[in-house]
């Protein structure tokens, strides 16, 4: 969170070429249209594909389908550009699509002769589909279809490649047909508000759509799926199908999914409207504190940061006792206490630009969780911040908060802290992680500065430093599946907390009042109000006292006051 411990991304360049991209659905297609993109799913190498500077190359795994998919990795000026020459009929309309994951992904038609058009996604664990449509001139006879990445970013993959429509006489790959229903349909795991999915891969499928109770509840790309938002101690019927461009298969055999009894959302006993600090481990020229200096304003306190250890998945806490002028560890365990005494919850955060806990298999949940509730045992710690900037898997992340909820109970709070880039979507590793511990979750504070521009709910773009970007950001969160007491806005506490975005506390209190009440809203307004919304965090304790406390005497004051 700080610029010492945080990496601020170039995230507004990329957000420059989003102004000029087009999100599009894909059109229905005529019984005689075809894919006239050649080795469409990388079955025969790179043939038919060249890619600059011998950035692409074909493998296993991952794989949408089949048994290949492309894997192109940018570096230093190139961006990981494949292309393919298409070809097509003049003055048709034709669908461009492809499967993508991994690092940030383009996907483009040039030469149509008339508008072309791309499309993009951020980086991404799960496959993902990108689509568009395009339209070629009269005289048009072929295209070139691209992908590339971005700069620097991580490589990415991608399969599936389709540009459907009349056939252009190329020679194209062929035609899917409609998939089989799925089998082997199960439920693996439920909690008081969610049910965990798997079934069996069906071959030619590109997709799933899960029904519950005969209504779609979600799609995904992969043979497994978690359903949230349901009601504890119900009973629900789940179905699947399979999909690709031909249709949609009939309905699997039903299963009977019974969620846990009991509540969920995190701890309870926080009052409705709570405010949230980062507590700073460390010397990095902000004002040096004690536990006990923290402001009363602040309900919730995060230690930062755990530190990660030898064994994979575990972290332990090392007070800075030398940076912090000889505070010691009893002084912090009496202070702990006496911040709890009053009302306040402590936790401990894992993470920040610095942090490289990695949890990716179940032996490392295990061992996350495990070491968490020792350093709530040993330090009294009411739960754990997830601030993770260097990746996360949400199935072993979810698993191991889940198992640490087992340990501490329900008065485990869970907090999170993920950048911009990380809520941009559900199928985003970081908020598939909060929909999946969403049960047990008490915030989720992103951070809404180190960003650039970004997508709001509406499909349009905002610069970072507005009420606009405050609430149509969080708009994203509050209608992806998180109540709104699970929405926190993360700010900086002075200019120097951060190396961009920082706002006036006045524009934090009108972007509260815009989602709480709809008044001193910007040029976006939600369509409808939120009135639980948790309320807001800020980088740093240290940072506001360094600046007299004008953030938690503003934006703290505020948010105790709202209705």
């Amino acid at each position: 969170m700080s610029p010492h411990r945080r990496s601020a991304r170039l995230w507004a360049s990329v957000a420059t070429v989003a102004l000029a991209l087009t999100f599009a659905g894909a059109g229905q297609a005529s019984a005689a249209d075809v894919n006239n993109a050649r080795n469409a799913g990388f079955e025969s190498g790179l043939g038919n594909w060249t890619c600059s500077a011998n950035s692409g190359t074909t493998v296993s795994s991952p794989v949408h389908s089949g048994t290949a998919a492309l894997k192109a990795t940018p570096a230093g000026q190139d961006n990981a550009t494949c292309t393919q020459s298409v070809a097509v009929r003049p003055d048709s309309t034709y669908t461009l699509s492809a499967w993508v994951r991994g690092g940030y992904a383009y996907l483009g038609v040039t030469g149509t002769g008339t508008t072309d058009v791309s499309t993009w996604t951020p980086d991404s664990s799960s496959w993902k589909q990108l689509s568009t449509t395009f339209t070629t001139g009269s005289s048009t006879t072929s295209v070139t279809v691209y992908t590339h990445g971005w700069y620097g970013q991580a490589p990415y993959y991608a399969d599936d490649i389709s540009v459907y429509g009349p056939d252009g006489g190329g020679g194209g790959d062929p035609v899917p047909t409609v998939p089989a229903a799925p089998s082997g349909l199960s439920v693996s795991s439920t909690t008081s508000s969610s049910a965990s999915l798997s079934w069996s891969a069906v071959p030619g499928a590109t997709g799933y759509n899960v029904y519950r109770d005969g209504t779609k509840a979600t799609a995904v790309t992969g043979t497994s799926a978690t359903v949230t938002g349901l009601a504890a101690a119900t009973s629900y019927s789940f179905r699947v199908t399979a999909t690709n461009s031909a249709g949609e298969s009939p309905k699997s055999g039903a299963v009977t999914a019974t969620t846990a009894s009991g509540g969920g959302g995190g701890n309870t006993s926080l009052p409705k409207h709570a405010v949230t600090g980062y507590w700073q481990n460390f010397d990095n020229g902000a004002t040096v504190q004690k536990l006990s200096d923290v402001s009363s304003r602040y309900d919730i306190i995060a230690v930062a940061f755990a530190d990660a250890t030898t064994t994979p998945g575990a972290v332990t806490f090392n007070l800075d006792s030398a940076g912090l002028g000889g505070y010691t560890v009893d002084q912090f365990k009496a202070d702990i206490r006496a911040k709890q005494a009053a009302g306040k919850k402590v936790i401990v955060s894992v993470g920040g630009q610095n942090g490289t806990i990695s949890v990716s298999d179940s032996a490392s949940a295990a061992n996350f969780a495990d070491s968490v509730y020792t350093l709530m045992q040993t330090y009294g710690f009411d739960g754990v911040d997830i601030d993770l900037e260097n990746g996360l898997n949400a199935t072993y992340m979810s698993q191991a908060l889940h198992a640490l909820a087992a340990k501490a109970g329900p008065s485990l709070v869970l907090t999170m802290a993920p950048q911009t880039i990380d809520m941009q979507s559900t199928s985003n590793s970081y908020f598939q992680t909060a929909l999946n511990v969403k049960d047990i979750l008490t915030v989720v504070n992103m951070q809404y500065y180190n960003s650039g521009s970004m997508l709001g709910c509406d499909g349009k773009v905002y610069s970072q430093g507005s009420v606009d970007f405050l609430t149509a950001l969080a708009c994203i969160q509050l209608e992806g599946g998180l109540s709104p007491s699970q929405v926190g806005l993360g700010l900086p506490a002075s200019t120097r907390a951060a190396g961009s975005g920082y706002v006036s506390p006045t524009v934090v209190d009108d972007a509260l009042d815009c989602l709480t009440q709809g008044t001193n809203c910007g040029s976006f307004k939600p369509s409808r109000t939120y009135p639980g919304l948790r309320g807001a965090m800020t980088w740093s304790t240290n940072w506001d006292a360094s600046a007299g406390g004008s953030w938690s005497n503003t934006v703290g004051a505020h948010v105790h006051a709202l209705p």
